[in-house]
């Protein structure tokens, strides 16, 4: 069982997969410092000022003058301005990755496959059509 382990362990794909989630996982913090300090800031510009990550909803009465930390330590709040922040994180990582499947899959199918040579023409075949072609004649 230990060998069979090993074989699986050390198989390409696996250790591709490995270096794919640790890769993965680096990029999304960057996509993440992009979201929260470039994407949102200009997008919060844009509303007159906004900083998404501080709209809330409070649901327990208390006051919505509080930021999104001390609301939530006072009790429940709905913060849809964080929602907004992590759909957008996710619209930007998922375009990024579409684009980064696109280039792969061009690069692929750059590579045009040889035309397959013509197969021979058997040579009972060819005695045949000269016989065709005498008969015609």
């Amino acid at each position: 069982m230990m060998q069979e382990f090993k074989t699986f362990a050390t198989k390409g794909n696996v250790v591709d997969l490995a270096v794919g989630v640790i890769i993965g996982g680096a990029f999304g913090k960057i996509v993440d410092s992009l979201v929260g300090d470039v994407v949102m800031p200009v997008i919060g510009k844009l509303f007159g000022g906004l900083d998404f990550s501080n709209y809330y909803l409070p649901l327990n009465g208390q006051s919505a003058q509080l930021t999104l930390i001390e609301a939530k330590k006072a009790g429940g709040v709905l913060a849809y301005g964080n929602f907004i922040t992590v759909t957008v994180n996710f619209i930007i990582l998922a375009f990024v990755i579409f684009q980064m499947v696109r280039l792969v899959n061009k690069l692929r199918n750059e590579e045009p496959a040889p035309a397959p040579a013509p197969a021979p023409t058997p040579e009972d075949v060819i005695l045949l059509r000269e016989i065709r072609d005498s008969l015609k004649k």
